[in-house]
Order: C-alpha cells, then sequence, then structure tokens
C-alpha cells in the first residue's frame, strides 16, 4: 500500500467530516428547541410564539438539507476510498448505518415535510407531534452512527471468523450497548444543544443590538438561555463519563491527551498547562493539579493511569503475539484442517490486530526485526502535543460556555435582556461552539491512529487501490464544491435573519379603512 494513497484518504474523509459536522450539531440542538417552542405555543396559543417556531424552523431547514448532503458524500468515501475496510469489518459497521437510513433518516426525511407546509393544514397539537418526530429522528441518526463510530474506538461483539477471514458480529446487543458509543452519544447530542443555543442567543442578541423585533428576540434569548444552561452543564457531566470510558477501552489515547509519558502514583494529578514535546518525551513547563486525574478516569483515589512509556511497552508484547497469530493463520489458510495451528491462533486472536501494524515496514510480518518491532508499537502513541492541546481548547470552551449561559440566565431572569455588554459578548460567541465541537472530534478520530479500529484493523491496511492524482482531484473537487455549498448556506442564513421573523406579515401591509379592496377576501 501507498502510504501517499493512505495519507490523502484520511485527508479528504478528514475534510468532508469535518465539513459535515459544521452542520449535525446545529441540526441536533434546533430540532428539539423548536420542540420547546412550538409545546409554548399550543399551551399558550400566543401568535407570537407560532412566529418564533416558524423562524427558527426555516433557519433549521437550511441547515438540515445541507447536513445531509455532505452526510451522504461521506458514507459514500467508505466503498469508494476505504474498500478493504468496508470488506473487513462492513459486517458490523454496515449494520448500524443501515439502520440509521431504515429508521432514522427516514423518519425525519418524511416529517420534516409536513413540519414545513403543515402549519395551516395540520392541528397545532398534531403539528407539535410532527416537530417532535423531525426531532427524534434527528437525534436518532446521530445516536445509530456514532453507534458504528464506537465500535471502531472499542471493537466489543464481533471476532475475526477464519473461514471468511474478516469480522463478523457475534453480540450485536453488545455493539448497541457499547459504553463508548453511549458516553460518545450522549457528549456528542448535548454539544449540539448547547451549539443551536449559543445560535439563538447570538441571533437574538443581534436583533436587540439594533433595537429590531424586541418581543420575538427577548422571549427566544430566554429559551436559549434554559436550554443552554442545562445543556452546558451536561456536556462537562457527560464529558467526564467519556473520560471514565477511556480508562478502560482506550488508555492510549487518555494518556496522550494528558501528555502522561510514565505511570504515576495513584490518583495521578491533572496536567493544567504544558509543552509536550515528541522529542525528548517530556512535558515541560507542566502545571498540574493534584488528584484530580486519577478521581475523573478511575473514581477512585487508588485507580492507575498508565503513562505512555508503559502502554508502548504493552504494545511490543502484543505485537510480538500477534505476529504469533499471524503465523497460525498463514498455517490455516494453507490447510484448514491444521489442528494445532488453530489452537494457538485462538490463543493469540486477540492480537492479530497488532501484529498486522508491522506491515507498514515489511511486508510479511514474520519477518520483522527487533527494531522494526519498536518503531510499530511507537506507531500506536498518537500526535501528543495536537492531542493535549486540542481537548484544552475544547474544554476551555465548554467551561466558557457555562459562564455564558449562566449569566444570560441571571439577566433574563431579572428581565434585563438588553445588558449591552452581554449582547455584543453572546454575539461574538456564535463560533466557539463550533471550535470546540471540531476539535472534539479531533480528539476522538484523531487520537485513535493508527487505528481504523481499535486494536483490530490498522488504517493504513483499510484504504482502497487508488492513485495519488486521483485522490487530488477528488480532494479539490469536494473543497471548491463545499466551498460553494458553504458560501450558500451562509448567504441563506443571513438573508433570513436580515428579513426577520415577520417578513411574511410585512409582505401584506393592512389595507386602509376606505380602500374598497379591503373588503374582499385575499386571493393566493
Amino acid at each position: 500500500m501507498d502510504l501517499a494513497v493512505v495519507d490523502l484518504s484520511r485527508l479528504q474523509f478528514a475534510l468532508t467530516a469535518l465539513y459535515h459536522f459544521l452542520f449535525v450539531p446545529l441540526t441536533l440542538g434546533l430540532s428539539f428547541m423548536l420542540v420547546i417552542m412550538e409545546s409554548i405555543y399550543v399551551m399558550t396559543r400566543r401568535p407570537i410564539w407560532r412566529t418564533i417556531t416558524k423562524f427558527w424552523g426555516a433557519l433549521f431547514g437550511v441547515n438540515f438539507a445541507l447536513g445531509v448532503a455532505t452526510g451522504l458524500t461521506m458514507e459514500f468515501q467508505f466503498g469508494m476510498n476505504w474498500s478493504y475496510y468496508s470488506h473487513y469489518v462492513g459486517d458490523i459497521f454496515g449494520a448500524p448505518l443501515a439502520i440509521e437510513g431504515l429508521m432514522a433518516f427516514f423518519l425525519e426525511a418524511t416529517f420534516v415535510g409536513l413540519m414545513f407546509f403543515g402549519w395551516d393544514k395540520l392541528k397545532p397539537v398534531t403539528h407539535l407531534f410532527v416537530t417532535f418526530l423531525v426531532a427524534l429522528g434527528t437525534n436518532l441518526s446521530a445516536l445509530w452512527i456514532l453507534i458504528a463510530n464506537g465500535w471502531m474506538q472499542n471493537p466489543v461483539g464481533a471476532a475475526f471468523n477464519t473461514e471468511t477471514m474478516r469480522m463478523e458480529v457475534t453480540d450485536f446487543m453488545a455493539v448497541l450497548f457499547n459504553p463508548v458509543a453511549q458516553a460518545k452519544f450522549v457528549h456528542t447530542v448535548s454539544a449540539g444543544y448547547v451549539c443551536a443555543a449559543v445560535f439563538v442567543l447570538g441571533v437574538s442578541a443581534f436583533y436587540l443590538l439594533k433595537g429590531k423585533h424586541k418581543g420575538f428576540a427577548k422571549r427566544s434569548m430566554t429559551v436559549a438561555a434554559a436550554f443552554g444552561l442545562a445543556s452546558s452543564l451536561s456536556v462537562v457531566v457527560l464529558g467526564d463519563e467519556s473520560g471514565y470510558a477511556l480508562t478502560d477501552n482506550q488508555k492510549m489515547k487518555l494518556a496522550a491527551i494528558e501528555a502522561m509519558w510514565t505511570t504515576e502514583e495513584a490518583p495521578a494529578g491533572l496536567t493544567a498547562i504544558g509543552f509536550p514535546s515528541l522529542e525528548d518525551r517530556k512535558t515541560h513547563y507542566e502545571i498540574k493539579i493534584p488528584y484530580v486525574l486519577g478521581l475523573i478516569s478511575t473514581r477512585s483515589l487508588t485507580g492507575e493511569v498508565t503513562g505512555i512509556l508503559e502502554l508502548v511497552a504493552v504494545a511490543e508484547d502484543r505485537i510480538e503475539s500477534g505476529v504469533v497469530a499471524y503465523d497460525a493463520l498463514e498455517r490455516l489458510k494453507a490447510n484448514r484442517e491444521d489442528v494445532a495451528s488453530r489452537a494457538v491462533f485462538e490463543q493469540h486472536r486477540n492480537d492479530l490486530g497488532y501484529g498486522l501494524l508491522l506491515r507498514r515496514y515489511v511486508a510479511d510480518p514474520r519477518q520483522a526485526t527487533p527494531d522494526q518491532v519498536r518503531m510499530a508499537a511507537w506507531n500506536t502513541v498518537p500526535n501528543v502535543p495536537v492531542m493535549f492541546w486540542a481537548f484544552r481548547i475544547m474544554a476551555g470552551i465548554g467551561f466558557a460556555m457555562i459562564a455564558l449561559f449562566a449569566t444570560a440566565f441571571v439577566l433574563c431572569t431579572l428581565r434585563k435582556h438588553e445588558t449591552k455588554w452581554f449582547l455584543r459578548l453572546a454575539l461574538f460567541a456564535i463560533p466557539l461552539p463550533w471550535i470546540a465541537i471540531e476539535f472534539g472530534w479531533i480528539v476522538a478520530e484523531y487520537g485513535r491512529q493508527p487505528w481504523a479500529v481499535e486494536g483490530v484493523l490498522p488504517t493504513f491496511l483499510g484504504a482502497s487501490s487508488l492513485t495519488v492524482p486521483q485522490l487530488w482531484t477528488t480532494i479539490i473537487g469536494f473543497t471548491l464544491f463545499y466551498g460553494v455549498l458553504a458560501v450558500i448556506e451562509v448567504s441563506l442564513l443571513l438573508h433570513l435573519i436580515k428579513k426577520g421573523p415577520f417578513a411574511e406579515q410585512e409582505a401584506f401591509p393592512p389595507a386602509a379603512e376606505d380602500d374598497p379592496a379591503a373588503a374582499r377576501p385575499a386571493l393566493a
């Protein structure tokens, strides 16, 4: 495998995934904010809440359409750019994606039209139920996609089949209730809710700064403040749960996030700030908060957080065990009835993926030298400085969001919606959730490297047999196409925001009392 092809395939997927994830969080959050706003309308029957729901629903619709378009591109890439990955683990990975399409995507796609065009056709309670089904479908889509992604992080409920030479499902319930997938789902969805709340808060602040649509903006801001405060607190709590899940399932990722090069005496301290160095494998000028990392990651004062150097030593042992599994598997290919080889393979099967890491250096892992084994073991360490800082940027913004929404909640409670300094702060805070979410994606996916599936399939073995010119052509094409879509998305959102929530009513001004046309019904 040409490693340039692998790197370009990774770059293309990273670009499309990061771009797609600009739309997903806003869709997740706005969908349930629409349910809240429309519920208030159904309970109070005040027309202003119908106007509020329809306005934010229009912005939701634009974002929803772009999210669907970019998401489809990502799914095609598994077959086009990562064909061996799809062949090797498609039986497990493909099932949640198929269920997502049949259950969740069809649900939201079916009812999204009724939500937009059924205002005058459906009873208010019925329309609210339709809006809820759209929100439910949107969040179910995230659930099934993150179940698939969670399996890549923690491949439970599956085993290698020596007859088919592929990974196959052994326990679908284990795949479904994967602790890593569940932690990722609640954390990701909560982050999406924060993103939507900041968006609504910022746009409402824009109207108040302009002195326009004050009644609309104050009500929207109040909903965003309450929804955002609950969501931002949830992100921190559920993020802590995600960190706890790493302790047992992705120890190397946790060690890289904390730049913990050696195992410390329990309970380990949390590095608040420092400068990790890959060259001397140390963290310079670090400032540590005692006990915190041990408490977060092990929920105890005695639990140990393993350091990078110790994990590399473990990886070396597993690579050597994987070579034994690889050798037994090759002998089984030649003779399916070889009982002794089958017994050896069963003993070492869990380390087969580690043995495959050597394919980066040698065609036959059995011919690898001790130096190549050591290099393969160090390949299991992700880029520590990138992981260290990406996590801290994400976490720092998360705590800033709590402060933002706590302030907003207090001001809305005191009916001081038009506090100028806060309105400016809310407006400038709009990009922050997206920045945090993108860095969170980097921590989750870049931190899994060198694995496409943790401990099972190295990333460099999963790519398709493409050429460098083919990949550059598609990367440039996607970049240009997505650039155009981004301009269209932002233009449409800004156009709708500029028009304002009452554009529909303002388009038909009331006729004068002495105008004979006032007595005639308006015709569409």
